[in-house]
């Protein structure tokens, strides 16, 4: 009885590695997939534009009113853009706290 226990192990073990190898390809394929949809949805990967077709998914009370051409441009689209915004925002702010606090100091 022993005896067949121990010959059908090595081959349950074989399987099971053959098993684990093939869940493992699986889960890397969803992780490339998924991280390929997330490049794409920053802008980081070519072809990271939405579709026209795909509409607006904002309910229509809470969607966005049209752009008026007199008024100040839009916020850039692209992340690299946004970025450097953000950055000169923050350099902006930085300086007058600086100012601020030599002001006091005096």
């Amino acid at each position: 009885m022993h005896e067949a226990h121990r010959r059908a192990t090595p081959s349950s073990l074989r399987q099971r590695g053959w098993l684990g190898l093939v869940g493992l390809l699986i889960a890397l394929v969803i992780v490339a997939v998924l991280a390929q949809t997330v490049l794409k949805s920053y802008g980081l990967l070519g072809a990271g534009e939405r579709s026209s077709r795909a509409g607006s998914r904002v309910p229509g009370g809470a969607a966005p009113a049209a752009v008026d051409a007199t008024e100040a441009a839009p916020a850039p689209t692209q992340p690299i853009e946004r970025a450097r915004g953000v950055e000169r925002e923050l350099q902006r702010d930085a300086d007058d706290l600086g100012r601020r606090i030599d002001e006091q100091t005096k």
